[in-house]
């Protein structure tokens, strides 16, 4: 007999899991597999979106991904989400686009016999209204959101995720029949504001190592993500731990994407480790792992995560929320008190094992607290009603039948497994390099050794691959002497190149030029072609001694202050521009503005570029941000070199 499937949608991939709200996800993905139901896993490319805005690559593993559920979808956003807002908060639904809804109704007449659906977070719960009639309705909170905002006026900052209000998200939740909740006290919040159930699910983080208590401690380490909270509390945590730091004292080691957000940070006791792609890297390398956590909300993976490795953490009362603990080493108020705590094991063999001892004592609590709410969670999918109308499509579970296997298992069972989606690179040779086009599932990249630098992605999965299919095209450039025209295999031409094409750029293409100016102005060429996300004519207002200065309508937020971009003049003979200069009119001039986006709307400014020049008549300008790609069509004239 079949299994019975659940769909999952969520904002942000399984793979690589260097987050926590990825491996939340892929935590319950594993969960439900081990219970006995199949998972179709459908991701919308939210983060995508947030990474390029900041000038990184997006982490994605969409082949891991496809080799570990029934299906994989990816559903490409329209626009783009905003990460501030002019009002107090986020209404409920301002970050859950309309192609959201569309794949869940598609999904729902293409696998009528699914049993339920499982949106990750509140704000998507929108679309879970599209469901059709006999789905389960379930929502992973992952946090709470109403007055998160809250949290950064200590930090003098603004937010740039998610939050509402307590109206919003309970409205949210009323889309569903029952909420998750990652630990007590949120369970405890949702039941407040809800009369839907509330079930609580703790991740369940099987033991990696024994628990080995340090004689004494050499290294101290925090790992994260870069987001907010984990960038405000590490920061405050080390500044106050290098202020007075002395040989003998133990050395701070700072591992994961936590470390890009940190920038060039740097101090006496301070060490950053960057990205490790293998954790037990990181845990070999320290003998405590600090939580010095000041904001956030949900579980803090990384305690749990910690706690597997068998590493003793000493951290806040934050860090520890949902975690039930006793002594004092788990109950912090601030940075300096995480400090004092730590300093005070130093050398204390005695006190060491203590702290070690506790830390195994509180992670079998919260393992048990974990199993017995998954247990709960899957005998509950399993009884519910399975009627087309009004209870539930597909076929339930016969009595004892599930598949045997914990959520790691799962895991394991599936590694290696992948498939078979590759298609031969079509090469195009051009006079400075060549211009790769290859089909796969592979995207957790930046450089092939063959093909050359990432370029850019195509939105759009590759025609005959089907609706929603994770599958993609992305572009190569490799820099080589060849001759123009030639190329890499008989009849492979790209068909019609990067015309019409939408495409994310590799936010490398802007912020690091590493391939030569030369080869860069002529791939411009190939990219001029391709679909804009904004279209504007431009009118010349006058010269400088290196440019000229050209007035126009463009999107709003680039409008004020400067932004990581790439310009070039696109012409027989392209070349790169730098931008001097962004000044804001108050006057719109009479100029079209083009775009298909609504988060684009125009504002008027001028724009200096040293290096325009080009024949007489109009010329075009392409003007590349973080996931931008912008045309400028210059109305009169650009002065030529000797003029300028």
């Amino acid at each position: 007999m079949s299994r019975p499937a659940i769909l999952v949608v969520a904002p942000m991939p399984p793979f690589p899991t260097s987050a926590g709200n990825r491996r939340r996800l892929l935590t319950t993905c594993a969960a439900l597999q081990g219970g006995g139901f199949d998972v179709d896993l459908a991701t919308y490319a939210h983060e995508d979106q947030v990474y390029r805005r900041f000038g990184q690559h997006p982490p994605t593993d969409e082949a891991a991904a496809a080799a570990l559920f029934r299906h994989t979808f990816r559903i490409e956003p329209a626009g783009t989400i905003p990460l501030t807002t002019r009002a107090r908060c986020f209404g409920i639904d301002d970050w859950c686009p309309g192609e959201v809804d569309a794949f869940v109704d598609w999904y729902g007449r293409t696998y009528p016999d699914t049993r339920a659906i499982l949106m990750n977070y509140v704000f998507l719960s929108r679309a879970l209204e599209a469901a059709p009639p006999g789905f389960l309705k379930l929502i992973d909170t992952h946090d709470r959101f109403a007055d998160r905002q809250h949290q950064y006026r200590p930090f003098r900052a603004e937010p740039n995720f998610f939050y509402t209000d307590r109206a919003g998200e309970a409205a949210g939740l009323a889309r569903a029949d029952i909420a998750l909740a990652i630990q007590s006290e949120e369970a405890a919040y949702f039941r407040t504001i809800t009369a839907r159930r509330v079930h609580l699910l703790p991740p369940r983080f099987p033991a990696r190592r024994p628990f080995t208590a340090p004689a004494r401690l050499a290294r101290i380490g925090f790992i994260g993500h870069g987001n907010d909270p984990n960038l405000f509390s590490i920061r405050r945590f080390a500044a106050a731990w290098a202020e007075d730091w002395a040989p003998g004292r133990p050395e701070l080691v700072i591992a994961g994407e936590i470390g890009t957000s940190l920038g060039q940070a740097s101090g006496p006791g301070l060490r950053l480790m960057g990205y490790v792609p293998e954790l037990d890297a990181f845990y070999d390398a320290v003998d405590l792992v600090v939580a010095p956590m000041l904001m956030g909300s949900g579980l803090k993976m990384k305690v749990a995560e910690a706690l597997s490795f068998g590493k003793p953490v000493i951290g806040t009362a934050l860090g520890f929320e949902g975690f039930q603990p006793v002594i004092p080493e788990h109950r912090g108020r601030t940075s300096a008190e995480v400090k004092e705590q730590v300093l005070a094991l130093t050398s204390d063999a005695d006190g060491l094992a203590r702290l070690s001892r506790a830390c195994a004592d509180l992670f079998a609590g919260y393992n048990a607290r974990a199993e017995a709410a998954e247990t709960d969670l899957l005998a509950l999918l399993r009884s519910h009603p399975t009627d087309p109308a009004p209870g539930l499509h597909g076929s339930p579970l016969p009595d004892g039948e599930v598949c045997g296997l914990s959520g790691q298992e799962v895991l394991a069972s599936s590694a290696g497994r992948l498939p078979d989606t590759e298609v031969t690179p079509d090469t195009l040779v051009l006079a400075g390099g060549t211009l790769t086009r290859e089909t796969s599932l592979r995207s957790n990249l930046t450089d092939d050794p063959d093909l050359g630098r990432l370029v850019a992605t195509e939105r759009d999965a590759p025609p005959g691959a089907g609706p929603y299919s994770p599958l993609r095209r992305r572009w190569f450039a490799k820099v080589q002497k060849a001759q123009h025209g030639k190329v890499g295999r008989a009849g492979a031409t790209p068909d019609h190149g990067l015309a019409g094409l939408r495409l994310a750029l590799s936010p490398e293409w802007v912020r690091d030029p590493r391939l030569p100016d030369a080869f860069r102005a002529e791939l411009a060429t190939h990219l001029a072609a391709l679909r804009p996300d904004w279209e504007a004519e431009a009118r010349l207002v006058g010269l400088t001694g290196s440019g000229a200065i050209l007035a126009l309508s463009l999107p709003r937020h680039l409008a004020t202050g400067p932004h990581p971009n790439a310009a070039f003049l696109v012409s027989p003979t392209s070349r790169a521009l730098t931008l001097e200069r962004v000044t804001p009119l108050t006057a719109a001039p009479a100029l079209a503005y083009a775009t298909a986006r609504a988060d684009l709307p125009p504002a008027p400014a001028c724009l200096t570029f040293a290096g325009v020049s080009a024949p007489p008549g109009p010329a075009t300008i392409l003007f590349l941000h973080d996931d931008l790609v912008g045309r400028i069509r210059i109305a009169a004239p650009a002065p030529d070199e000797t003029a300028s």
